[in-house]
């Protein structure tokens, strides 16, 4: 929503900024994985680029090495996949982009079917049969919009209203993907976890 005076409001996602703890927790679910990749829309440079480096950043810190495969249509996503194998990839992180949530089913069903352990970023994505998401709260985002859309018709000028941040993150692991897997997820991350998918 914008203000008058050219101020914007609204609920913003985190995106970029959680690149690093889905690694992590991918880490934790599969630590013997040394190779890991990371699939990137490349038609989205701007949160493209910023999440590929702090997915670079992440692995680096936890001593990883890191391959990035593009998919910007359906045939790139079989293809990206299609090199993991190749590439020596034991897990996967997919990062933000609106067109892999059309696609969701596709790359859960890939990641099934070339058995990689993949995190993703939105809840939706281990509903669809993803093995782990973490990230912010759709649900939450939209409740977050709401109160800020009753505001506004209660006379508040939108400029006047900061931007939100999520404030909710939630982390999503599927066990029946763990399973078909072969993976025994860690006691630890399932007590972490907001839902449990069995």
């Amino acid at each position: 929503m914008r203000g008058r005076g050219g101020n914007a409001t609204g609920v913003t996602n985190l995106g970029t900024e959680l690149v690093q703890k889905q690694i992590e927790k991918l880490h934790e679910m599969v630590p013997k994985a040394n190779v890991i990749a990371a699939l990137v829309n490349p038609t989205d440079p701007a949160l493209g680029e910023p999440s590929t480096k702090a997915a670079q950043a992440a692995a680096r810190a936890l001593g990883l090495q890191m391959h990035i495969v593009q998919a910007s249509t359906e045939h790139d996503i079989e293809a990206a996949f299609a090199s993991l194998a190749r590439l020596g990839v034991g897990a996967l992180v997919i990062l933000p982009n609106a067109f892999f949530v059309s696609r969701r089913e596709q790359i859960a069903t890939l990641a099934i079917r070339h058995v990689v352990p993949t995190v993703y970023y939105q809840r939706e994505f281990a509903a669809a049969g993803g093995l782990m998401g973490y990230g912010p709260s759709v649900a939450d985002g939209y409740r977050q919009a709401g109160i800020y859309a009753a505001r506004i018709l209660k006379g508040e000028r939108p400029g006047d209203l900061p931007v939100q941040q999520s404030t909710k993150f939630e982390l999503i692991i599927n066990l029946n993907t763990a399973r078909v897997l072969g993976l025994d997820v860690p006691f630890h991350l399932q007590q972490l976890a907001d839902e449990v998918i069995e």
